[in-house]
């Protein structure tokens, strides 16, 4: 077996255990390999161990890698999961089967154009800036509400909340907190939990998990 595969059900492994703790399904949680600099060498060998779903941080790259891996294996799913810049709507509805970035007004309204004029809509989470941090993207906890309105009042479905919690601090209560949020606004999908965290994020109701450099391997 590849070191690919060894690694990917490894992860599937503590994936499985994580939910059972807290009395879930496995199969409730999607877990996205993160590919964004990684070229398709290094990706071919996880697909070839059955992993479907890839993350990418922008629109340029995905274009210039995914096109020639999907044409091999259709049933890819790409999530964008980096931050969307506006005049990129139209590539990122065309190409993405899930956007992981919404965050601000214009954002939504590029996007709301975007699938109108694409006639499809991918699944859509807004980020939450959920530790509440200058350099980071994500709309602020508090202007949720009103971002939420925006984009149902656009016509577009929002299916759940993305976070990436403060670093070097126990992420545990910035998940709980983005789970609240979710379950207040009624929304299933919580992207959250990264290769550091990710049990800890499916613990506490985690449905996507983003994971790089576990599945990928540290970089020399």
């Amino acid at each position: 077996m590849s070191d690919a595969a060894d690694r990917l059900n490894e992860i599937k492994t503590k994936i499985t255990n994580a939910a059972a703790r807290a009395h879930r399904k496995a199969d409730d949680i999607c877990l996205i390999a993160v590919s964004k600099t990684h070229d398709a060498a290094a990706i071919r060998p996880l697909i070839a161990a059955g992993q479907r779903h890839f993350g990418e941080n922008r629109v340029q790259e995905a274009a210039a890698k995914w096109p020639e891996l999907r044409a091999e294996t259709p049933d890819i799913k790409l999530h964008l999961i980096g931050q969307l810049q506006s005049n990129k709507a139209d590539e990122a509805v065309a190409m993405f089967d899930a956007i992981h970035s919404v965050d601000r007004s214009s954002l939504v309204q590029a996007l709301a154009k975007a699938c109108d004029k694409a006639g499809r809509q991918p699944q859509l989470f807004v980020q939450v800036n959920i530790g509440d941090e200058e350099q980071k993207g994500g709309c602020k906890v508090a202007d949720l509400p009103a971002l939420l309105a925006e984009a149902k009042a656009a016509g577009l479905k929002i299916e759940g909340l993305m976070a990436i919690p403060p670093a070097d601090i126990e992420p545990a209560p910035f998940f709980a907190l983005l789970d609240e949020l979710a379950e207040r606004h009624a929304l299933t999908g919580r992207s959250m939990g990264m290769s550091g965290d990710y049990e800890t994020a499916v613990m506490l109701g985690a449905t996507h998990v983003r994971v790089g450099t576990a599945l990928f391997g540290t970089r020399d």
